[in-house]
C-alpha cells in the first residue's frame, strides 16, 4: 500500500528541509522504523522532532514567560475596567454620590449609566486611528509603554472624580490608552511566542483579563461594606498598578524579532529569536525554519512604514479574507452575550437577588468561575484547535443563555420560587464559564494569527475599533434595554449566537499547528476553510545522525 502511494508521488510533493538537504523517498524496509504522524506542516513537524527541544523549565523559557508577563498587564488592565464598573454600578454609595438613577433595579440603569459606560468605548474608538501607527513606528514595546502611561492618567482622573463630568473624562482617557495597549500587547505576545506554544501563550494573555477582574471584584466585596467614597474609589485606583508595570516594564523588554527585521536590524533579531525560541542556539532547526520564513515574509518597504497606508489590509482577496476573520471575532466576541457582564448585578436582581452585598459577592464568584473557564480554554487551543472551540463554545453560549432566559422568566424577581431563581443564577455562572472557555483565549489568538506581520499592528487597531464599536452598542443599549424589557433583552443574544454559529462553520479557518508565516498559504487558497483542515501523513526517518521527513499521504 505504501509502495503504491510512493509511486504516485511527484517530486513537487517532496519537502525541502533547508538549502542543502532534500527529503528522500524510502523503501518499505526503511519505513519500518520510521515515526509516522499526521501533521499540518511537514517542515514544522520535522523542526520540532529534531535538535534540542525547548522545554518550559529551561531558564530561557522562564525568562520568556517573565517577559510576556509584563505584556499580560495590558489585558489585566482591561479586565479591571469591565469588572470594576459592573461591581460599583451595584453600589448605592456610588449611585448616590453621582446622582445616578436606577437603584431599585439593583444597579444603575438608564441614559446616564449608558453614557458613563459607553464613553470608555468612544475613547477606544478615537485611539484606534493612531494605535496602529504608534505600534509600527515605536515598536511593539513602545506601543505598550505609551498606552500604559495614558491608562495611568485616566485611572487617576476617575479615582479622584468629583462629578459625572470628571468621571466621563477619565473613562474616555482610559479607553484611549487601553486601545493602544490592546493593539501593541497581543501583537508582541504572538510574535515573541514559539510557534508550538503560541496558542496557549497568546490565549493566556487574554485570560489575564480575569486576573484584573478577580482582584477588582474581590476588593469590591470588602469595600462595599464601607459607607464612604472609598467603597468605589479604591477599586478604581487599583487600575494604576498593572498600567504602571506595563508602562515602565516595557522599556526593559527585548523587541519583537519580526519588528527588528522590518527595521533592518537582522543581527539583533537573530539574537532574540535564537535566545527565546532555540534556547540560545542559532542553528536549532526551529530557529532556522522561522528565520527563513521571516526573511521571506517581512518586507522592508511595506505599508507598516507609512503611518497613513492601510491598503494592505484589503488590497488582495487573501487580505480581505484575513480582515473578515478579524472583524468576525471583533463583533462575535462582544455580541455573544458577554455584554451583559457589565450589568451582572442587574441580572442577579432579575433572578431574584435583592441584597446588594449578595449581588456583589455573586459577581465575584462569577469572575472566578469565568477565570477557570478561560484557563481551561487556553490549555486546549494548541490541542483541540481554534475552529472547534469557537463553534461549539458559541453554541453553548446560546444554549446556556437561553436557559437563563427561561428560568428568569418563570422564577425571577417575584421571589415565588427561590430554587428556580438559584437555578437561573447557576446558569448565569455556566454561561460565563463557557463564554470564557471559548472566547477569552481566542479573542487574542484569532486576530493576531489571521494578520500577517506587515499588517498586524494596523489590523489590530482596526480590530480594536470594531471591538469598541460593538462594545459601545452593548454598553449603551444594555442598560436601556434591561431597564425597559428586563430579562427579554437576553433573547437578542440567544438568536444572534445561533447566527454566529452558522458564520463560524462556513468561514472560520483552523490556525493550529502552523507557523504564522505559513498561514499565508491558507488564506490564499480558493477554499481557506478546507485548506486549513487538510493534514499530511508523514514519516520521520533517521538517516545516520540526521532525521528527514517523507510525505506519505494527504488525509
Amino acid at each position: 500500500m505504501a509502495n503504491d502511494m510512493e509511486k504516485d508521488r511527484t517530486s513537487s510533493q517532496e519537502v525541502q528541509l533547508d538549502n542543502e538537504i532534500q527529503a528522500e523517498k524510502y523503501d518499505d524496509t526503511r519505513l519500518n522504523n520510521a515515526n509516522f504522524m499526521e501533521v499540518l506542516n511537514a517542515e514544522y513537524a520535522l523542526a520540532l522532532s529534531t535538535g534540542p527541544q525547548l522545554k518550559a523549565t529551561d531558564w530561557r523559557s522562564i525568562q520568556l514567560f517573565l517577559i510576556l508577563l509584563v505584556a499580560f498587564m495590558g489585558s489585566l488592565t482591561n479586565g479591571f475596567d469591565g469588572s470594576v464598573m459592573s461591581a460599583i454600578n451595584g453600589m448605592s454609595q456610588y449611585l448616590q454620590y453621582f446622582g445616578i438613577d436606577g437603584q431599585d433595579a439593583g444597579g444603575g440603569v438608564g441614559t446616564t449609566t449608558a453614557i458613563i459606560f459607553g464613553i470608555y468605548a468612544i475613547g477606544s474608538i478615537a485611539a484606534a486611528f493612531i494605535a496602529g501607527p504608534i505600534t509600527d513606528t515605536f515598536g511593539r514595546k513602545g506601543g505598550m509603554s505609551i498606552g500604559g502611561f495614558i491608562v495611568v492618567i485616566g485611572a487617576i482622573v476617575v479615582t479622584a472624580a468629583r462629578d459625572v463630568k470628571y468621571l466621563l473624562g477619565g473613562r474616555f482617557v482610559l479607553g484611549f490608552g487601553v486601545s493602544i495597549t490592546a493593539t501593541a500587547s497581543p501583537a508582541y505576545v504572538v510574535e515573541m511566542s514559539p510557534p508550538q506554544w503560541r496558542g496557549r501563550l497568546t490565549g493566556l494573555y487574554n485570560s489575564f483579563y480575569y486576573a484584573g477582574s478577580i482582584l477588582c471584584t474581590g476588593i469590591t466585596v470588602a469595600t462595599t461594606r464601607s459607607s464612604s467614597t472609598l467603597s468605589w474609589r479604591l477599586p478604581l485606583a487599583m487600575q494604576v498598578v498593572p498600567a504602571s508595570i506595563l508602562a515602565i516594564g516595557a522599556f526593559f523588554l527585548p523587541e519583537s524579532p519580526r519588528y527588528l527585521i522590518s527595521r533592518g536590524k537582522k543581527e539583533e533579531a537573530m539574537r532574540v529569536l535564537a535566545k527565546y525560541h532555540g534556547n540560545g542556539d542559532e542553528n536549532a532547526p526551529l530557529v532556522k525554519l522561522e528565520w527563513k520564513e521571516y526573511e521571506e515574509a517581512v518586507k522592508l518597504d511595506a505599508s507598516d512604514k507609512r503611518w497613513y497606508d492601510y491598503s494592505e489590509l484589503v488590497n488582495t482577496p487573501s487580505a480581505r479574507y484575513r480582515m473578515g476573520v478579524v472583524i468576525m471575532m471583533a463583533f462575535f466576541g462582544q455580541w455573544s452575550g458577554n455584554g451583559l457582564g457589565y450589568f451582572l448585578t442587574i441580572l442577579f436582581k432579575n433572578a431574584g437577588v435583592t441584597s446588594q452585598n449578595k449581588a456583589i459577592t455573586l459577581n465575584f464568584v462569577n469572575t472566578i468561575i469565568s477565570a477557570v473557564g478561560a484557563l481551561i480554554g487556553t490549555s486546549l487551543t494548541d490541542k483541540i484547535g481554534r475552529r472547534f472551540i469557537w463553534f461549539w463554545g458559541t453554541f453553548a453560549c446560546a444554549a446556556t443563555l437561553g436557559i437563563v432566559t427561561g428560568l428568569t422568566a418563570k422564577w425571577g424577581s417575584d421571589g415565588a420560587n427561590p430554587t428556580g431563581a438559584n437555578a437561573a443564577i447557576a446558569f448565569i455562572f455556566l454561561f460565563g464559564f463557557v463564554f470564557s472557555l471559548a472566547y477569552t483565549p481566542l479573542q487574542a489568538v484569532i486576530p493576531t494569527e489571521a494578520l500577517e506581520y506587515n499588517t498586524r499592528a494596523k489590523g489590530m487597531a482596526v480590530y480594536s475599533l470594531a471591538v469598541n464599536c460593538a462594545s459601545f452598542v452593548n454598553t449603551y443599549a444594555g442598560p436601556i434595554g434591561l431597564g425597559r424589557i428586563q430579562w427579554k433583552f437576553y433573547l437578542v443574544y440567544v438568536v444572534w449566537d445561533l447566527i454566529e454559529c452558522v458564520v463560524i462553520y462556513l468561514f472560520a479557518v483552523e490556525t493550529k499547528g502552523r507557523t504564522l508565516e505559513e498561514l499565508d498559504e491558507i488564506f490564499k487558497d480558493p477554499n481557506p476553510v478546507k485548506a486549513s483542515k487538510r493534514k499530511i501523513k508523514v514519516a520521520i526517518v533517521a538517516k545516520g545522525n540526521e532525521k528527514r521527513v517523507e510525505i506519505i499521504d494527504e488525509v
